[in-house]
């Protein structure tokens, strides 16, 4: 008898057990066939937008995650651009995202969307830049924003940046010797060449470091150019990662990931500290007493901002400074990498260059502020290079905060919009021969190109802070570069179609090139 009222105990909690089981997973279903519903609901206007295949519940976030784990995200809103159109959606999860890739659609929605409110950068994105090491400018929105970019504003004008032309000038001239002291053949991996250029550039402005690589200053540890760009490579993919569904307490995982993030971000901290520290102190003895500070660290715009910023602390100018390094680095550098490789290929462009600087330079046997200003088919190679190939492709998000209206569709709430530039500067109803290299169409004053959208930098209040330094940069260095050497590309045009994604877009192969000098040849 005892058995017998055992078992059935047994078989009741084995019911039981079922019957929970049974109502957990009906539960779970019910829950989320109501979001799937009311997500459908909510997003139906979206309906009549065509989109890649999805998975179930996961929508196209494994592609998405595919891509960048493959390095190759802008390849992949660019192929769908080709195949789907101007304008298709995503699904990021539940989460719908609508990308553009007309110039001028693009262009209207971020000037009108972010002007009006009715478009901001996505908490997630926000929360992503502000995690690679503190707040920063990107990272916030509102009147957060406001007080930071008026700060930063009138050091990187173009007015400003004049007084700078001779640490830009400096900085090229070096990128010329290091190729003249290179043994022939000349073999030079020109991206990593460029990157160094850039960055010796941003940390001079911005921390007052010498550009000289053989000078040092007292102010703070030297700039270590490969190490500085690999922690910065390091905290710029994680924020790529977080961006497009990486959760924030990853970091925290046992991982090669976390491991590699968390000494990067340390690295950069440890080597900033004394520079922001020194700038602070100067803030608050109001620049007195400070005989050993050099005037280049005195002109710098790190202390320059903490004087006349005292919402700037410790934390906030360290995570800015990261940025700006970030932001002043890789963009011009990998653009002067595309530029040297269509250039190599367009030989017809490359003399017309040739000759325009060769005019320039007799004049005044170099180049400088005034003469600068006549070198306007190279800013065309500059701005040809970036339609083409668009460094930030891909890496930007707006999300709608009422529903609104983007070519004839309501995109409601909620949804957030991105776009591709590759497949923008791509357009044949915009750009005549659109993968044809031909800088001419940005000097052109007919009626129908004098129009023409650059929108690479960005569009409206938001627009690249460094835009003025970038075309500045890419400039001189180009017309110096084209003055003094012939090149080709090792690699021929691989150089330009094997293409990776970090942060930003940029050569697999780092552009192999080998230069001639001009007057050995």
């Amino acid at each position: 008898m005892f058995q017998s009222i055992t078992s059935q105990i047994n078989g009741s909690s084995s019911f039981l057990s079922y019957l929970v089981i049974v109502l957990g997973f009906t539960s779970i279903a019910s829950i989320l066939s109501w979001r799937w519903w009311q997500g459908k609901e909510t997003y139906k206007s979206l309906q009549s937008l065509p989109s890649p295949p999805q998975y179930w519940v996961l929508g196209n976030l494994p592609q998405i995650l595919a891509a960048v784990k493959q390095k190759k995200l802008f390849q992949q809103f660019f192929d769908w651009s080709q195949q789907l159109g101007p304008m298709y959606v995503i699904w990021n999860g539940r989460t719908p995202s609508v990308i553009l890739s007309k110039p001028k659609v693009i262009e209207d929605t971020i000037i009108n969307g972010m002007r009006d409110g009715s478009l901001i950068r996505p908490k997630q994105l926000r929360e992503a830049w502000n995690d690679i090491s503190g707040s920063i400018m990107l990272g916030e929105t509102g009147t957060e924003w406001q007080w930071r970019r008026k700060a930063w504003n009138p050091e990187f004008s173009s007015s400003n940046l004049s007084k700078y032309l001779e640490i830009i000038s400096q900085a090229c001239e070096q990128v010329i010797e290091t190729l003249k002291q290179v043994a022939p053949p000349k073999e030079v991996e020109v991206d990593p060449l460029f990157v160094e250029l850039t960055m010796r550039v941003i940390s001079s402005l911005v921390l007052g470091i010498p550009v000289d690589r053989n000078s040092t200053s007292q102010e703070g540890s030297p700039l270590e150019v490969s190490k500085v760009y690999e922690a910065m490579s390091i905290v710029g993919y994680r924020f790529l990662r977080q961006a497009t569904g990486e959760k924030r307490w990853m970091k925290y995982l046992p991982t090669q990931n976390s491991r590699d993030y968390w000494a990067a971000r340390r690295y950069l901290t440890e080597f900033l500290t004394p520079r922001v520290d020194l700038a602070l102190q100067m803030r608050e003895q109001n620049q007195t007493d400070f005989p050993q500070v050099s005037s280049l660290f005195r002109e710098s715009m790190l202390v320059k901002i903490a004087a006349k910023e005292p919402k700037y602390d410790r934390e906030t100018l360290i995570s800015e400074s990261i940025e700006l390094l970030i932001a002043g680095t890789d963009t011009t550098a990998h653009t002067l990498s595309f530029a040297l490789g269509e250039l190599s290929l367009n030989q017809r462009v490359f003399q017309q260059a040739r000759d325009l600087v060769d005019q320039v330079w007799q004049k005044q046997s170099g180049i400088n502020l005034e003469n600068l200003k006549e070198l306007a088919y190279i800013r065309a190679i500059i701005k040809e290079t970036l339609r083409l190939y668009s460094v930030a492709s891909g890496s930007t998000t707006l999300e709608a905060q009422r529903d609104t209206l983007i070519e004839g569709t309501v995109i409601p709430r909620g949804t957030r919009v991105s776009w591709s530039m590759l497949a923008a500067g791509r357009d044949p109803e915009v750009y005549a021969h659109p993968e044809e290299f031909l800088p001419e169409r940005w000097l052109d004053k007919n009626k129908e190109t004098s129009s023409l959208p650059m929108i690479d930098f960005g569009s409206g209040s938001h627009r690249c802070l460094g835009e003025h330094l970038s075309m500045l940069e890419g400039t001189m260095m180009l017309a110096l570069l084209v003055h003094h050497f012939d090149w080709e590309l090792v690699n021929g045009r691989s150089s330009l179609e094997q293409l990776q994604q970090n942060l930003l877009i940029y050569p697999s192969d780092r552009m192999p090139v080998r230069f001639r000098e001009r007057n050995a040849a």
